[in-house]
C-alpha cells in the first residue's frame, strides 16, 4: 500500500539529509575552504598559480574566490558574468549555477574573471554532455540540466559519498509519489545561507526554491556538484526510501516507514540533547575553574 505523506507541520527534511521534527535542535556544520596553491618560484610575491573550486560551492562563493585569487575588488567577477558569454543550457536562463565545475584551474600570467568562468562552464559542458551522463539522464526521464539540479541537492544533502546514491533515490521516490522534497538545502539557498537551523517560519518563505511549499525540483541547481554527485543522480541506488536521518556521524538511516523514521529521529534527538548537556556541563566547569581578576 502506498504510504501517504505525513503532515508538513510534523516533519522537516534538513540539510545533510536529516528529516527531523520541527522542534528538533540543530547541530553545527563545517564549511569547506578553498586554498589556492602558491608558487615558490617567486618568494617575493607568492602569487597563486592555481584556483581550487571545491565540490558543492555556490556560484556566489566562486565569484568571491576568483576576486580573491586575482586580487580584484569584491564584486568584480559577478559583474563580469554578462561579458563572459558562457555556454549554458536554455533552461538555465543565463544563471551559471551548477555549471561552474569544481576542479583545480591554472591561473595564467594575466588571468581574467571572464576567462576563468568560461573555463569552468566549458569543463562542465564537456563532463555533463558526454554520452554516459546524457544517456543516464534520459534513462531517468530527465534532461541533463534536471540531472545536474538533482546532483546539486545530493551534493548538499548526503553526509558521505557512500550515501549519495540513496539520497538521489529518496529525491526520485518523493517526486514520483507527488511528495514535496522538503529539503532544507533548498531553503538555505533561497536565504543565501548555510545552516542546519531551519525554523517553521523559514519553511514558509516565498521563494521558488522553497521545496516545502513548491512541488518538484527547484528551478536551478543550488550549488555546483562534482562528478560523484552527478553519477548518483543518474544511477540512484535501488530502494523504496522516503526519509533519512543522520543519527550520528557515519550512521545515516534510510527508510520508507514514517513510524520507523520517527524512532530514528527520536534517537538522533537523544544523542544531540546528551551532547548539548555534556557541552554545557563542561562550559560551567571551565567557568568555575577560571580565576576571577583581582
Amino acid at each position: 500500500m502506498q504510504m501517504k505523506s505525513p503532515p508538513r507541520s510534523a516533519i522537516r527534511l534538513t540539510r545533510r539529509g536529516r528529516l527531523v521534527l520541527i522542534a528538533t535542535g540543530a547541530v553545527a556544520a563545517g564549511t569547506a575552504v578553498a586554498v589556492p596553491l602558491l608558487s615558490m618560484d617567486s618568494p617575493e610575491e607568492k602569487k597563486p598559480t592555481t584556483l581550487v573550486i571545491p565540490e558543492g560551492w555556490r556560484a556566489s562563493q566562486i565569484y568571491e574566490a576568483v576576486d580573491k585569487a586575482l586580487a580584484l575588488p569584491a564584486g568584480t567577477t559577478r559583474k563580469a558574468l554578462p561579458k563572459a558569454g558562457l555556454k549554458l543550457p536554455p533552461d538555465a536562463e543565463g544563471n551559471p549555477e551548477g555549471y561552474l565545475f569544481p576542479a583545480t584551474y591554472p591561473l595564467d600570467k594575466k588571468p581574467t574573471p571572464q576567462a576563468l568562468l568560461t573555463r569552468m562552464a566549458d569543463t562542465a559542458n564537456r563532463r555533463f554532455n558526454g554520452a554516459p551522463i546524457a544517456a543516464g539522464a534520459q534513462r531517468n526521464a530527465m534532461n541533463v540540466y534536471q540531472a545536474v539540479t538533482v546532483a546539486s541537492i545530493v551534493q548538499a544533502e548526503a553526509a558521505t559519498k557512500a550515501d549519495m546514491g540513496k539520497v538521489a533515490r529518496v529525491v526520485f521516490n518523493r517526486l514520483e509519489r507527488g511528495m514535496p522534497l522538503q529539503m532544507d538545502s533548498t531553503i538555505n539557498y533561497a536565504l543565501n545561507r548555510s545552516t542546519l537551523r531551519t525554523s517553521a517560519a523559514d519553511t514558509r518563505v516565498d521563494s521558488p526554491y522553497n521545496s516545502y511549499q513548491r512541488m518538484g525540483l527547484p528551478p536551478t541547481p543550488i550549488d555546483n556538484p562534482g562528478e560523484e554527485a552527478v553519477r548518483a543522480a543518474i544511477t540512484p541506488t535501488p530502494g523504496d526510501w522516503l526519509y533519512f536521518v543522520t543519527v550520528k556521524p557515519g550512521d545515516t538511516r534510510f527508510t520508507a516507514s514514517y513510524e520507523e523514521h520517527q524512532r530514528n529521529v527520536a534517537e538522533f534527538n537523544r544523542i544531540q540533547q546528551s551532547a548539548q548537556a555534556s557541552q554545557s556541563a563542561k562550559a560551567k566547569q571551565s567557568a568555575k575553574a577560571t580565576p576571577s581578576p583581582s
